[in-house]
């Protein structure tokens, strides 16, 4: 190996040190100074506080939660999958969460080290946002659930639901929405596995000669191949391409789910 690896040590230190300093601010708060940030360029606010015992607290007072609130509902930060995610990166990085603060116990031996996990596990936690744009599964079926429980009467909503038929627990609908007519099947579309399934369901109740009308909801319709799209609008009815079009979404549910009430 050719490299000085003193010198690239050296270096590096040199290099890390430099962007890393501490100063007062005029509250008097010990104000950590990192290269740390948010996707927006705004820097993480980091924080050290002096504890009675004689070790190191850092915190964020509140700023990264409160950063997060502009765009996003921080309550679902605690619920379901999230919030399972959520707990998970900050035990991960050794994080605690104290009235919306971030926390992390140091010592002074220490506290690189301490800097350096706390500065990712906010990062980890400013990631979980994007399951707002760009869901996992679980999540895109749990917006999809609450959405639509939020548009419909629950007592009008089967989810999960089978027929009434020979071998109708192999062919379920994600949710069935009673009507004074026929009933609205509703699925929920978050792979190329799920919108080959649903186009089989749709075929196999279509062949039953099952009356229904059907409602396709993507997680990101582009991401499903055009054969097997165009498989599925031959068997399905409408369509709302992703759960982020939530003007469309809201539309084509309470056109459909009450199509036939006042009639």
């Amino acid at each position: 190996m050719s490299f000085d690896l003193k010198l690239l040590q050296e270096q590096l230190c040199k290099t890390l040190c430099g962007q890393v300093q501490i100063r007062t601010t005029k509250q008097g708060h010990l104000q950590l100074i990192t290269p740390f940030t948010f996707f927006d360029g705004d820097t993480f606010q980091l924080y050290l506080q002096e504890m009675p015992g004689g070790g190191l607290r850092l915190t964020d007072y509140g700023h990264t939660l409160m950063h997060l609130s502009y765009e996003n509902e921080i309550s679902k930060l605690r619920e379901g999958t999230r919030g399972k995610l959520f707990e998970q990166v900050l035990a991960t990085s050794g994080i605690k969460e104290q009235d919306g603060q971030l926390i992390c116990d140091a010592s002074v031996e220490n506290l690189g080290s301490s800097v350096l996990k706390f500065g990712q596990g906010i990062t980890r936690v400013y990631d979980l946002t994007f399951l707002n744009r760009s869901r996992v599964a679980s999540t895109f079926y749990e917006d999809l659930k609450e959405r639509l429980y939020g548009l419909v009467s629950p007592d009008r909503i089967r989810q999960n639901f089978s027929l009434a038929e020979e071998d109708a627990a192999s062919y379920p609908i994600d949710f069935c929405i009673t009507r004074k007519q026929s009933p609205l099947f509703l699925f929920g579309i978050a792979s190329v596995d799920k919108a080959r399934l649903v186009t089989i369901i749709l075929e196999h109740w279509l062949r039953a000669k099952v009356e229904f009308d059907s409602l396709l909801i993507f997680q990101n319709q582009p991401d499903i191949p055009r054969s097997d799209l165009a498989r599925l609008s031959n068997v399905g009815g409408q369509m709302v391409a992703s759960l982020d079009a939530s003007e469309d979404f809201q539309r084509k549910v309470l056109k459909l789910a009450n199509q036939f009430e006042n009639n």
